[in-house]
């Protein structure tokens, strides 16, 4: 009994340690001049999850796997934080060994260090797809800034440096169409001034 209550507590534990995610913002804002305070971790990983998931599969891939792989993708930013591009060149982060605190204990736990150890790894097609998914994802935003005029974004964009690191043709394909998509197109036809 005194067990299964300690393993409650871990979990229990966990869920409110993941739930800091949305209070930890993504750093990017500062080398993109923005102050988008709806950019988090939490908002992020749910959009990654999202795309993984349908480019999982336009490449045969597993999608159960890839979708686990785009929750867990930013897990250990509960206890570093996020960095950018330029941060990541003076920062080391031990990922693996917050990874396996915040998961040791947990039910299934050697389950999520193995998946979460092959998406760093990048050597699985799982672990390509959901590397895409978070490229992907940052494609979105970036065309989301430019559209309301980030000269920062722009440039980011014309590099087309996500493009350049994804590893499936899908992924490739899905960044060219929103390279070129307004981020207001899904909206387009939707307007109305009527009521039902």
């Amino acid at each position: 009994m005194k067990s299964d209550n300690k393993k409650l507590e871990k979990l229990v534990s966990f869920f409110f340690e993941v739930g800091t995610l949305r209070k930890v913002l993504r750093s990017h804002r500062q080398t993109l001049l923005t102050d988008d305070l709806s950019d988090n971790i939490a908002s992020h990983s749910f959009r990654v999850t999202i795309i993984g998931m349908f480019l999982a599969k336009m490449e045969k891939a597993d999608t159960n796997k890839v979708i686990k792989m785009c929750l867990l993708h930013d897990l250990e930013e509960t206890r570093c934080g996020d960095q950018n591009w330029v941060n990541k060149k003076y920062i080391k982060v031990f990922e693996t060994e917050i990874r396996n605190e915040q998961l040791d204990e947990l039910p299934e736990a050697s389950i999520l260090k193995e998946l979460s150890l092959e998406y760093s790894e990048r050597k699985t097609l799982e672990a390509k797809v959901a590397k895409d998914a978070d490229l992907i994802d940052q494609i979105l935003l970036l065309r989301e800034y430019s559209h309301q005029g980030n000269k920062e974004a722009e440039t980011w964009l014309k590099g087309k440096g996500q493009e350049k690191l994804m590893f499936t043709k899908s992924a490739k394909k899905l960044a060219q169409e929103a390279y070129k998509q307004d981020p207001s197109y899904w909206w387009s036809n939707l307007w109305t001034s009527k009521r039902r």
